[in-house]
């Protein structure tokens, strides 16, 4: 059997509540309990000095404070008692079972009061962490409307849904499922998932993903993940796993805490021996604040670790529920410690500093002035494409007013481009070499142009007495500068790891201010890059987009994945996931661990400074009981309070 505050973490739940797990709501009971208490304790103090009423009125008034104050203490420790554990509010009802033993019944309510408000603060703080992550569960849909071949609707459960159904969402519903959308237009609201208030747009072929809101047109998506499996059910598992991850220092505190328990009750069993034996104190009479019992119980009540129990998991927790909700996935405690120590941190240049998707930078004509004819047939070939390029065309085509026809005898030319006729007119598309190839006076003229720029792509279109090409770019993210400034700023070394060209690469570092380029770089390559800042003592952390980078990733000391919306692999193996491609969000999970780290240390040095002081206090007599509660408790809502701040600060 043993006494310590082991149980005053339970990660199975995410709550503290000084020593026992509170649900939703625990902590107004609690609140009840404590306001109860002091109302009881103050009526019978005022009964007794006031001698007001009968002589037991105060007894009976401090006694139901009692009651009041240790209802909550007592049945955790019956609970306990019946699996063979002492744990901290066992020592609390003991030391106020003492001090009522002494007569210093005052100072048993005063423990108690404070012993349970303290939990109802305790309880609050993890219950507002927990509701950080629970808007994600109580974002889940229940039911969904399912189409039929006919087009007819049902509603049905949502856990009835499979893979190929096609449901419609209303305006203002959640989606049900993660799917592709079929038919419709609308504006989703994913900040549940990515923390981004931006509505975005959605039309057929668009990506949609459960939890998220439909802002307003009605859509037809088609399921592509069980809802089971669905973006918005993974995030929460992975949470909820989080949470239940010990950090390094986590354990650090449980192994301390066996040992040190031991030491505080041997220490209280030899500070009442040494003032009754040695120094002549009443072993449990002869005054409230001199018998070697109530010095005794003073010691113990101050030693007691929950203070320090509670200083690294209530942080843990807050720093989980931060990201949680801004878009930043931790997986467990020691993620977040990792980082904190990062001094290296080495991105991926495609999907990772650029937005990963090609935009168009310019068309052109020849002869000139036909660049309009230009990106209408290119629209109307890519239209029939789903590869990113021709997602590109096709947008700027459309954003530029111009119709796209209909496309007769439609080919695709593997590894070169596309064909087919457009109003009539045969069209060809592709690269430099097919339509060079063609033979004609428009391929001799294309092939003797000089080449773009390494860092440009190009597509070539030739038809209806025209030629010309489009230039397309990967862009760099907006936020790219900024953030690699604010960490260079904060002490970190930033570095590119990339497979592309050394001048397409450079070109881009020179744009976003990048501190290192390594290029063209092999997965094997990336690697070796990563041990090479290992070997030289530093702490690495690599950003990637969890698939085409996973050796890297799993080289590193913390891997880092963008755009876990619709990564499986991303989800699985990283430690740190930003949602919604945004890279500051490296920036604002760097600076959380760091405050994290922070608030850790303040948490350790004020619950291991008050013990010390108070400890040597009590050693010396000098402490008395009320002020040894205080201190006591004092110090385990501050921590609690402290690990708070993370929740309500500015991480970005």
């Amino acid at each position: 059997m043993s006494i310590s505050c082991e149980h005053a973490h339970d990660h199975d739940h995410g709550g503290y509540g000084h020593g026992h797990h509170h649900h939703d709501g625990d902590w107004r009971a609690l609140a009840w309990c404590a306001a109860a208490c002091a109302v009881l304790g103050v009526a019978g103090f005022a009964a007794e000095r006031l001698a007001i009423g009968p002589l037991w009125l105060a007894k009976a008034l401090y006694g139901a404070a009692l009651i009041a104050g240790g209802f909550d203490a007592a049945k955790d420790s019956w609970e306990n008692l019946k699996s063979r554990t002492l744990d901290i509010h066992f020592l609390m009802l003991a030391v106020a079972v003492g001090a009522v033993c002494i007569g210093a019944w005052h100072e048993a309510v005063l423990l108690l009061f404070l012993f349970s408000g303290a939990g109802a603060m305790e309880a609050y703080a993890m219950d507002r962490t927990q509701r950080e992550v629970s808007s994600l569960l109580d974002s889940a849909p229940k039911t969904a409307t399912l189409l039929d071949g006919s087009g007819g609707e049902t509603t049905v459960q949502v856990e009835a849904l499979a893979v190929g159904n096609r449901v419609r969402v209303k305006p203002g519903e959640a989606f049900p499922a993660d799917g592709t959308v079929i038919k419709g237009e609308s504006a989703c609201d994913e900040s549940t998932l990515t923390g981004e208030a931006a509505p975005v747009d959605k039309q057929s072929g668009s990506a949609v993903f459960s939890g998220t809101i439909n802002l307003w047109g009605v859509l037809d998506f088609e399921v592509t993940k069980l809802p089971s499996e669905s973006t918005l059910q993974k995030i929460i598992r992975l949470i909820q796993t989080a949470q239940k991850l010990r950090a390094p220092s986590e354990r650090f505190t449980d192994k301390f805490g066996g040992r040190y328990t031991l030491f505080a009750l041997g220490g209280t069993a030899l500070m009442f021996f040494v003032w009754w034996l040695g120094f002549g104190a009443p072993p449990f009479r002869g005054g409230e604040t001199t018998s070697a019992f109530y010095r005794a119980m003073t010691l113990l009540v101050v030693m007691s670790p929950c203070a320090l129990v509670l200083s690294i998991p209530s942080a843990i927790l807050a720093a989980i529920a931060w990201g949680a909700k801004h878009g930043v996935l931790f997986r467990g405690g020691a993620a977040i410690e990792k980082l904190a120590e990062v001094t290296v941190i080495a991105l991926d240049k495609t999907g990772t500093l650029t937005t990963g998707e090609p935009s168009v930078i310019s068309v052109e004509s020849f002869p000139p002035g036909r660049e309009r004819d230009v990106l209408r047939l290119a629209g109307a070939l890519e239209a029939n494409s789903k590869h990113p390029l021709a997602r590109a065309i096709v947008r700027r085509a459309r954003s530029k007013g111009l119709q796209l026809e209909d496309v007769g005898q439609f080919e695709s030319l593997t590894g070169m481009g596309l064909k087919g006729i457009v109003g009539g007119i045969p069209v060809l598309l592709g690269r430099r070499e097919l339509l060079a190839s063609a033979g004609s006076v428009i391929g001799e003229h294309i092939a003797r142009l000089p080449p773009s720029a390494p860092d440009l792509t190009e597509v070539w279109i030739a038809g209806d007495g025209v030629a010309g090409r489009i230039l397309l770019r990967d862009q760099i993210r907006e936020t790219s500068r900024p953030t690699l400034d604010k960490l260079r700023a904060g002490g970190v070394r930033t570095v590119m790891l990339t497979g592309d060209r050394r001048h397409a690469a450079e070109t881009v570092a020179r744009e976003i201010g990048i501190d290192e380029v390594r290029s063209g770089l092999s997965p094997e390559g990336k690697v070796a890059a990563i041990q090479d800042f290992r070997e030289q003592g530093r702490r690495i952390a690599m950003v990637g987009d969890g698939v085409n980078d996973a050796p890297c990733l799993a080289a590193a000391d913390v891997s880092i994945a963008m755009g876990a919306r619709g990564s499986d692999a991303a989800l699985e193996q990283a430690e740190v996931i930003l949602m919604h491609d945004r890279i500051e969000n490296v920036l604002a999970a760097f600076r959380l661990s760091r405050r994290a780290k922070h608030i850790i240390r303040q948490n350790l040095a004020v619950s291991l400074g008050v013990v010390v002081v108070m400890a040597a206090g009590s050693i010396l007599g000098i402490v008395p009981l009320w002020l040894g509660v205080i201190a006591h408790e004092g110090s385990s809502v501050v921590v609690c309070l402290n690990a708070l701040r993370l929740l309500l600060g500015k991480n970005k």
